[in-house]
């Protein structure tokens, strides 16, 4: 359990600040979409599906809390001209940016890597490790101006401690790591900016039930179990947090 899972962020941590939420259609990407959205952000949905942006987008505006941003695109796909191009509807739209959570993930079953294809290989690389490093870089302009922004970089238990059939899922989370700690060194020199990673574990997610098909759900924890220290990572209390890898 992590050290800020009794976390209680006050009412209006986020307030007035806009965050970007990558993988917010389900699971834990939704959970932190509506979390931050309580806590007073304008938060912007991204997804791939339409139709599960726009459930968390009502769920959101029942809430009565501001109104939310959804934004579709196929990180799978996605070449550098898109993020640019995402980046500056941000601009446009809401004028600044002041947080990310990197949460979209992709993975096919466990296997042995002799049956792993190259091309799978690419996908879980492009989704995993190379569009979090992208999207993050394209909205490096807006998070420096912002006075205070944090970055949280989603790696798994098999990305920290690499295990057999986990193959290139495992190799893009152990380089969200190496990133992590290889972007925080850089901007050591920035006191506003700040990137961490998170290690959610076992948590009932659709991800979870993909790869472990015969669990009972009732006994893993949920979504809203971890959302303390996705709150405390976000907010300005975590501020002096830099680099590190944080398990929930």
């Amino acid at each position: 359990m992590s050290q800020y899972s009794d976390y209680v962020p006050p009412i209006d941590l986020l307030r007035n600040r806009v965050i970007l939420v990558t993988g917010a259609g389900q699971g834990l990407g939704r959970a932190a979409a509506i979390a931050y959205a309580k806590h007073g952000a304008t938060v912007i949905l991204h997804g791939r599906t339409v139709k599960k942006l726009e459930r968390v987008y009502d769920e959101i505006d029942a809430l009565g809390a501001a109104q939310p941003v959804i934004y579709p695109l196929d990180l799978e796909k996605a070449q550098e001209g898109d993020y640019n191009q995402f980046v500056q509807a941000i601009a446009d739209q809401l004028g600044r940016l002041d947080g990310i959570l990197h949460n979209a993930a992709f993975l096919y079953g466990p296997s042995p890597m002799e049956y792993q294809t190259l091309k799978q290989w690419q996908s879980l690389l492009q989704v995993n490790l190379m569009a979090p490093f992208a999207l993050t870089k394209a909205c490096l302009p807006l998070l420096k101006a912002a006075p205070d922004a944090g970055i949280i970089m989603t790696s798994s238990t098999q990305g920290h401690h690499p295990a057999a059939y986990w193959g290139g899922f495992s190799v893009a989370k152990a380089g969200i790591e190496a990133l992590v700690k290889i972007q925080s060194d850089e901007w050591s020199a920035l006191p506003a900016l700040r990137i961490n990673a998170l290690i959610p574990g076992v948590v009932n997610t659709p991800q979870r039930a993909a790869t472990h098909p015969g669990e009972a759900k009732e006994n893993l924890r949920q979504p809203d179990d971890l959302m303390p220290v996705y709150l405390f990572l976000m907010g300005m209390d975590s501020k002096q947090v830099r680099g590190q890898v944080i398990y929930c």
